[in-house]
């Protein structure tokens, strides 16, 4: 996975991102907003103020999500197993990992971590050796939210089977997300659904999408889970 990102770097990965009926759902930002905002709503109320938190975000790529989202938590980090991706952090605690198996903070370092569309350019065989290591980085109590496509959305298939980015990916369900939390002795706390709404329908009708979080439909969802 790391030469593969060090190619999709190399290459521009935005413009490799770029599909017709993403950009026609909504601007890249938007995706960005969208996750922040949920990552924040779950932490807080779950947990406390994210002004207190250490958030460690896995597979953070060119650490995007963290800098929009520093302002908001005492401390950001991230890793990526892609030096290419990584490039200049830019101020950003950033770490190269060198397997997927294996995350480079100490034990009990993370009040949040985060692991967002990461999990299926995982192979299968290392996705439990990864979940162990982020529940080793947490503290007690520590929460963890994985963020991810959804495969029972026929517009996100569709969208990932065209993305050169996806050519290897392998979707996971929510259920198997929360298969692979139990298996590192998580607790699951909530499942939630997002990016029914595309963007420019979203500001106004919020409301409306929050009440259809729990139905599997959204474009992605997001699986939130407490350490033991």
């Amino acid at each position: 996975m790391s030469a593969e990102f060090d190619r999709y770097a190399a290459a521009g990965y935005g413009k490799l991102l770029q599909d017709p009926l993403r950009e026609r759902f909504a601007g890249a930002r938007f995706f960005f907003e969208r996750k922040l905002a949920l990552l924040r709503a779950l932490y807080e109320r779950y947990a406390k103020q994210t002004q207190s938190a250490r958030w460690l975000d896995v597979g953070c790529g060119e650490g995007t999500l963290l800098r929009m989202g520093r302002s908001y938590f005492s401390e950001v980090a991230g890793c990526d197993v892609s030096c290419g991706m990584i490039g200049n952090p830019e101020g950003l605690n950033i770490r190269q990992q060198l397997s997927s198996r294996q995350i480079p903070f100490a034990d009990k370092s993370f009040d949040l971590v985060t692991a967002v569309c990461v999990y299926h350019h995982v192979d299968l065989v290392d996705r439990p050796f990864l979940t162990a290591e982020i529940s080793r980085v947490m503290k007690a109590k520590g929460l963890f939210c994985m963020i991810e496509h959804n495969p029972f959305n026929p517009i996100t298939r569709l969208i990932v089977r065209r993305s050169p980015i996806d050519t290897h990916a392998q979707l996971l369900t929510a259920g198997k997300a929360r298969g692979l939390a139990r298996s590192a002795h998580m607790e699951i706390l909530a499942t939630r659904y997002f990016l029914y709404l595309p963007e420019c329908l979203y500001s106004q009708m919020c409301a409306a999408e929050e009440k259809f979080s729990a139905f599997p439909l959204g474009g992605q969802y997001a699986v939130l889970c407490q350490n033991s």
